[in-house]
């Protein structure tokens, strides 16, 4: 990938000259938060959807997860997409997909239609985001330097996350939980008529048409996907392979992977091919996630645990822990910005700093965890764990880009990507550390319940059930506070053997320009059409 050096001021030609020229990217950022917040369901509501819907806790993170397989399973198609039709086409589909499914996630208590409609909400709003970043990417960084465009993208997306999940509590706190998906319809609803006002329907000079993808591999992988979620959020509920249903989720998902693997072999422009799957970087990044990601597992399992069932915080106070994690995010890409993508420091530097920051967010629960720890003194922890995912994010993504693998294969190796961090890591770490807290608890109870059952004058007036539920909290703290300390360890161990590795490599990812691109794929398009009618 050539360097390339800026030409001329930075303008987008898909909006009229009527409109200021410094104006026009923030109005693409406009869009993209829009987009980003939504969502279609929205999971810090899932305790107000459980009280009034017949949804359990389960349906509902099987449908969040799904929302980010609809995303990822995107990326090996959305530069074809985007070449395919215009901005104004693919924010106006993607605008009335999203409203759709906002008022569907609104009304349904049917698991799988609300699971279907997050997935496809997922993917249509990836390919919007695609199409705002896209266009403002030169503005961002006139060189296409992907660390530097990197640390916007997660800047707005776990960003994003946490102020969703601020905006949903408190609207439903002000009235109901559906309020959030009219507010989101609303503001998709803007969305749409500036749009249809300020953006021109602006195609570029080639017409790439969609042939050549292989939709029946996309569908097979995101079935891969959502067997392995299903088995995660449901193994619990279902006594993991002790139930008929994980077991025949886990045959599928075995069954779907052989599919396409098997179709791989033969077939000229798989979804996902052996190059992107076997890359050196692709494999690395795979692997850190799920270390990583399984070490920030407790966030999904004891925070809101922690929060709510022994410090005593509600629903406000506990989603206002957000601004810390949204704080960590924020500076975790300002420290990014400035030493990775400017700086240029190593990936191995990088990476030692992101697990040093979750070995402090680990080590700070394990010492100071207890009853009475007043809400500002989460600061620290949440602040370092968002500031560390989103430093080891941004940087082996970046890495992705630097793998040297050609175009072609480059958006499948993405497609990879956010199966393994936004997928597997999302749902793999918790279902691990879920399970691993439920044996740790019914141990320590045991224990502590024999000790404190035993006579003693100091306790023999204590009710019974008071007594156990003293007990129980006790044994939950203990557990949690052994749990930590094991991950420390986990994490001190990973971050000394990064630490003595040898790692020389510093980010060097550049974009290759849009016409380049294009042209790629154009020749892609018609080799395969020659190659149709030599068949034939």
């Amino acid at each position: 990938m050539a360097w390339n050096a800026p030409q001329g001021p930075f303008d987008i030609p898909d909006i009229p000259n009527y409109i200021p020229r410094r104006l026009k990217p923030w109005l693409f950022i406009f869009f993209v938060l829009i987009i980003q917040f939504s969502g279609g369901l929205y999971l810090a509501a899932a305790s107000d959807m459980v009280g009034t819907t017949a949804l359990m806790q389960e349906d509902i993170l099987m449908a969040g997860y799904a929302s980010l397989i609809g995303l990822s399973i995107n990326f090996a198609v959305m530069f074809r997409i985007k070449f395919r039709f215009s901005n104004r086409t693919q924010l106006l589909a993607a605008g009335a997909v999203l409203i759709a499914a906002n008022w569907i996630c609104a009304v349904t208590t049917s698991v799988p239609v609300l699971v279907l409609t997050c997935l496809v909400a997922g993917w249509f709003r990836m390919q919007a985001t695609l199409a705002c970043n896209s266009t403002i990417q030169l503005w961002l960084t006139p060189v296409r330097d992907m660390s530097v465009f990197f640390c916007y993208v997660y800047l707005i997306v776990d960003g994003v996350i946490q102020l969703s999940g601020m905006a949903t509590v408190y609207a439903a706190f002000a009235g109901h939980w559906e309020y959030m998906h009219w507010i989101m319809t609303a503001l998709l609803g803007l969305m749409m008529l500036m749009v249809l006002i300020l953006v021109k329907p602006v195609r570029g000079p080639m017409f790439i048409p969609l042939l050549g993808i292989d939709w029946i591999g996309s569908i097979l992988w995101a079935g891969c996907m959502l067997c392995f979620t299903f088995v995660c959020v449901y193994g619990n509920f279902y006594d993991w392979w002790e139930s008929a249903e994980i077991r025949y989720a886990t045959v599928a998902g075995i069954a779907f992977v052989a599919v396409n693997l098997w179709r791989a072999t033969f077939l000229h422009h798989p979804y996902i091919s052996f190059n992107a799957l076997l890359n050196r970087n692709v494999i690395r990044a795979t692997g850190i996630y799920l270390v990583f990601f399984t070490l920030m597992a407790t966030e999904h399992v004891f925070e809101h645990t922690y929060a709510a069932s022994i410090l005593g915080f509600d629903e406000t106070n506990m989603i206002d822990l957000n601004w810390y994690v949204f704080a960590g995010i924020v500076a975790g890409c300002g420290l990014t910005y400035v030493t990775f993508a400017l700086r240029k420091w190593r990936y191995k530097t990088m990476t030692v700093i992101a697990f040093a920051l979750a070995a402090v967010y680990l080590g700070w629960f394990y010492f100071f965890i207890d009853y009475g720890i007043e809400k500002e003194m989460l600061f620290v922890p949440l602040f370092f764990r968002g500031a560390a995912s989103v430093i080891i994010s941004i940087v082996f993504l970046t890495s992705i880009v630097q793998s040297g693998l050609p175009f072609q294969v480059f958006p499948q190796a993405l497609t990879v990507n956010g199966f393994t961090g936004a997928v597997m890591g999302a749902t793999l770490g918790p279902a691990l550390i879920g399970e691993l807290l439920s044996h740790t608890v019914a141990k320590n109870f045991s224990l502590l319940g024999s000790v404190m059952t035993a006579s003693n004058p100091a306790i023999d007036h204590i009710p019974m059930g008071e007594l156990a539920g003293m007990v129980g909290l006790q044994a939950l703290v203990v557990s949690m506070k052994e749990i930590y300390g094991w991950l420390l360890l986990v994490a001190v161990v990973f971050l000394a053997i990064i630490i003595i590795s040898y790692g020389p490599v510093r980010p060097a990812a550049i974009f290759p320009k849009w016409e380049t691109i294009r042209r790629l794929f154009r020749r892609m398009v018609l080799r395969d059409r020659q190659q149709e009618k030599v068949t034939v």
